[in-house]
């Protein structure tokens, strides 16, 4: 049986086909959803619900718990005179160095409540370093209770982040992590 016999096939077309025509004849696809007066719009896509990771309380105070390697922080939020308490104790004097005290502050001053109001943190484990990073983690979050609206600025410079890195743990036949013992060769 030859190709030229052969009725019930299509002849074969060297142009590309394009979805949604047939014989060169547009068609209404039935994906699309128009919406005039009186009739109901199409649904868009369901969005991601928005869940702040803090809580406030009956008083008023925004609470938030941030972690940082080995440290928890426990920080309080509510309006005040702009005190700054670490373990019952100044966060200048608890942080004896610039960089940890301007870290900590980083989030106040972005969401520009810095001196506007009272911080409360409880913080245990770990370094100073990690700690400092624990407080961030835990002051936007309890900013992000109080004002929703903030989430977009606090992710964006990072404060609502949870830095996951963790110290790696001692391997079985060496000295550390990776570092081997010093190898003798007799």
């Amino acid at each position: 049986m030859t190709e030229e016999n052969n009725t019930n096939s299509a002849p074969e077309s060297t142009e590309p086909t394009q979805t949604g025509m047939v014989s060169g004849l547009a068609t209404a696809t039935s994906d699309l959803v128009f919406s005039g007066p009186g009739e109901p719009a199409a649904e868009a896509a369901p969005e991601a619900v928005f869940r702040p990771r803090g809580r406030l309380d009956r008083f008023g105070v925004a609470m938030g718990t941030g972690r940082r390697k080995t440290a928890v922080a426990r920080v309080r939020i509510q309006s005040g005179s702009g005190k700054f308490t670490v373990n019952e104790r100044p966060m200048e004097e608890f942080f004896c160095i610039e960089r940890d005290r301007k870290l900590v502050c980083a989030p106040l001053e972005m969401a520009e409540k810095l001196g506007k109001v009272d911080v409360w943190v409880r913080v245990t484990g770990g370094g100073t370093t990690g700690q400092a990073g624990a407080i961030v983690l835990g002051i936007a979050r309890a900013l992000e209770t109080i004002n929703p609206s903030l989430h977009a600025a606090l992710g964006d410079h990072g404060f609502l982040t949870r830095d996951s890195r963790m110290v790696e743990r001692k391997k079985y036949g060496f000295k550390k992590a990776r570092r081997s013992f010093q190898f003798s060769k007799r």
